[in-house]
């Protein structure tokens, strides 16, 4: 099995540009806190961005902060919910799953089959996100196991279960699969149910980014304590 952290490869491949640009983020610590002296001493804050400003797309709680020390903040508020998604035939949903993620805290988004993917819809919340990549479904299923997480795949598929009826398990992996084909006959196999997502329209179905926000919404409405939110 390969199951290779992500996050170092992440931070090192150049992204998008920020969307800090023009009016979003913050100025300089002296222009944002007029007589109050920059903490240049704690480590955790990064000496360029106190004195030439802060336009990352980050929530205001984290300006200032090396990258690093995010990572680090983040990890004392990360949920017990783990994402899969299936990347045979190089999704392109995959940045937006991941941005997802990391808007909801979620403890690691693993990447099965193929290793490369388009981190642009991740808005560069990759370097914020652990990832782990997994050869083949069978590897990310077996992880899963290992570290006491139940599978639910998310398909709307015969057999599955509406989603919005189900107790999802508070330790769980939903596992995606890609646009167009859905998940694999493996992934379903392995899952302990298969989750739809109840749709009213004349569509098939919905976009797979789309599909893994509404099912970590349903995961965030059941077991998170809102009371920590942003």
């Amino acid at each position: 099995m390969s199951a290779n952290m992500g996050e170092s490869e992440a931070s090192a491949t150049p992204g998008p540009t920020e969307w800090g640009q023009g009016q979003h983020g913050v100025g300089p610590w002296e222009v944002e806190h007029p007589g109050e002296p920059a903490p240049v001493d704690d480590p955790r804050y990064d000496p360029e961005l106190l004195a030439m400003g802060d336009r990352r797309n980050v929530v205001d709680a984290y300006r200032y902060l090396r990258r690093e020390a995010i990572v680090a903040d983040i990890d004392t508020r990360r949920h017990a919910l783990h994402i899969a998604i299936e990347n045979f035939e190089n999704d392109a949903n995959i940045g937006t799953v991941v941005r997802t993620a990391n808007a909801f805290a979620v403890d690691t988004v693993h990447i099965v089959g193929r290793r490369r993917w388009n981190r642009r819809g991740a808005m560069v919340t990759d370097r914020y996100q652990h990832l782990l990549h997994h050869d083949t479904t069978d590897s990310v299923v077996a992880w899963a196991a290992e570290h006491g997480l139940t599978v639910v795949a998310i398909d709307n598929t015969p057999g599955s279960v509406p989603l919005e009826t189900v107790e999802l398990p508070k330790r769980c992996l939903l596992l995606f699969g890609q646009e167009g084909p859905g998940v694999t006959a493996a992934a379903q196999a392995a899952a302990v149910m298969t989750c739809s997502i109840a749709q009213f329209g004349s569509t098939r179905s919905i976009n797979a980014g789309v599909a893994a926000g509404i099912a970590m919404h349903a995961w965030i409405r059941q077991h998170a304590d809102l009371s920590l939110a942003w």
